[in-house]
């Protein structure tokens, strides 16, 4: 039996395609060539176009069967990893409304503050723990202010991995952990938020109807499966966000284990049983993939915006494109620890949670054109954005987690060893990389669903990592001084 798994990113989707019995990656691929396009027609939005995510979910299935040709009727089950927090509206003839408004979309901010303060934090944190923020619950109130034409057509919201669930399968439908992270999920109730809906005013029928986030959740229909290349009737039995399916892949599953990535965003991913939140909502929690009312288990997710987002930026647009990501990181290897007093703020990509969700914008301090160069620049981009990072993880410890130990794909920005190296010494944290990505997965998270595997866990019996990196010792100091001088510029930047 073969296992198929997708992960639907804003910047790229990734197929995989997976041995159910070895658990063995068979082929592996990323569509289209170039970075999907993000959409901001006005400062501070972020959309994309739905149907772009089928097209390359297409593409990859085409892609795997060019690396490696299998029978349809193989396929056991599909596993589906999507980007967070967006929000699509179909009709009730399917139908997509008007572009998603993605994660990164800063434009429900107001809406998300001015519900905080009407409901009280108090009630919020309590049983939502989180403000409704600029999650897709505020997201779909603010289509109901400024475009009610589009909300009354509205037959159902979706969330990005919803929608292509439903490309598959003809039926909306979403999961627990979904609702969730569209902040539509009460966690002492153990119920949907019903109340929030109510106080929005949304018509709680918009909800698409829960299904399992491990187990049936339809089959493919005859017009996907043509579409696809695939059997009609192979079944849907896996569907996350994309940091929960992250920590997932990478087998994090219990309290005191902890994931993180650095994709276009950055993300630090921590297990724990107890319901925990950050009073200033800085971080988040969610409710993580294998969670039961038997067994609880949560996600507390920091998230940074502007992470590989930004030094793609500085590649396509300071270096035009001249250098290859491998160069950019053998230059950076070149410049000092702390890149000679050159600091940079990574905030350009919308709204930071992190930073109340404040739009600060990205900016870099300490040039000095007499003394720096290239390679300061690049350290520092590096550097900043573990900085960052850093300054949620404080946050997160805060809150009563010890984080000692972090899991990563060897993907992304962590394919750079100096990345790793500067992760390890600034957060204190021994960094473990594995050989995997969100769409295996997706596929391994497919066999949980149909009962190949026995539970979560044994999904990844005998991955083990291929690298370990410890902090260095002799940078410790050197990054302290840093990194206490860059909580330096972002204090003056927040008090502008």
């Amino acid at each position: 039996m073969l296992l198929l798994g997708f992960d639907v990113g804003s910047s790229f989707i990734k197929g995989a395609l997976v041995e159910a019995a070895t658990g063995r990656v068979l082929a592996s691929v990323t569509v289209p060539e170039q970075e999907l396009e993000i959409e901001s027609i006005r400062p501070g939005w972020a959309e994309q176009d739905p149907a772009l995510w089928w097209q390359c979910v297409q593409q990859a299935v085409a892609a795997l069967r060019q690396h490696c040709p299998f029978d349809p009727e193989a396929i056991g089950g599909i596993g589906i990893s999507y980007q967070m927090h967006g929000l699509v509206l179909i009709d009730r003839r399917g139908r997509v409304l008007r572009p998603a408004i993605i994660w990164c979309d800063s434009r429900a901010v107001s809406v998300g503050e001015r519900v905080f303060q009407e409901l009280g934090p108090e009630r919020c944190l309590r049983h939502l723990l989180n403000s409704p923020g600029n999650f897709t619950a505020a997201k779909l109130r603010w289509v109901r202010e400024h475009e009610p034409d589009c909300y009354r057509q509205a037959y159902k919201w979706l969330l990005p991995g919803d929608y292509v669930a439903f490309r598959m399968t003809g039926v909306p439908t979403t999961t627990i952990s979904g609702l969730s992270e569209g902040i539509c999920w009460d966690f002492l109730e153990e119920a949907p938020a019903y109340w929030l809906l109510e106080h929005l005013e949304i018509d709680q029928e918009l909800m698409p109807r829960l299904v399992p986030t491990f187990g049936w959740q339809g089959a493919l229909t005859r017009k996907a499966a043509e579409a696809l290349g695939l059997r009609p009737g192979t079944p849907v039995t896996y569907r996350a966000g994309d940091q929960p399916n992250n920590a997932f892949s990478l087998g994090v599953l219990c309290p005191g284990e902890v994931a993180t990535t650095a994709g276009t965003s950055g993300v630090i991913y921590a297990v724990d049983d107890t319901p925990r939140y950050d009073p200033q909502t800085r971080v988040n929690t969610f409710v993580h993939v294998n969670h039961t009312p038997q067994q609880r288990r949560y996600g507390i997710l920091l998230c940074l915006n502007g992470t590989g987002i930004l030094y793609r930026w500085l590649r396509q647009e300071i270096l035009a494109g001249v250098l290859r990501y491998e160069a950019m990181n053998e230059q950076a290897a070149r410049a000092p620890v702390g890149s000679d007093g050159v600091r940079v703020l990574p905030f350009g990509n919308g709204a930071e949670r992190l930073l109340r969700n404040r739009n600060l914008g990205a900016s870099v301090h300490g040039l000095d054109f007499n003394r720096h160069g290239r390679a300061h620049l690049l350290r520092a981009v590096k550097e900043g954005i573990v900085f960052a990072l850093a300054y949620g993880l404080e946050v997160i410890r805060s809150m009563g987690l010890a984080v000692e130990k972090v899991r990563a794909g060897r993907t992304n920005l962590f394919r750079s060893a100096l990345f790793g190296r500067i992760y390890a010494t600034v957060n204190r944290t021994v960094v473990e990389l594995y050989d995997t990505d969100g769409a295996a997965g997706a596929a391994r998270g497919a066999g949980v669903g149909l009962g190949v595997y026995s539970s979560p866990r044994a999904a990844f019996q005998g991955v083990r990592p291929v690298t370990t990196i410890e902090p260095e010792p002799a940078w410790q100091d050197a990054y302290m001084e840093a990194y206490r001088h860059w909580r330096e510029i972002l204090a003056r930047q927040l008090q502008t």
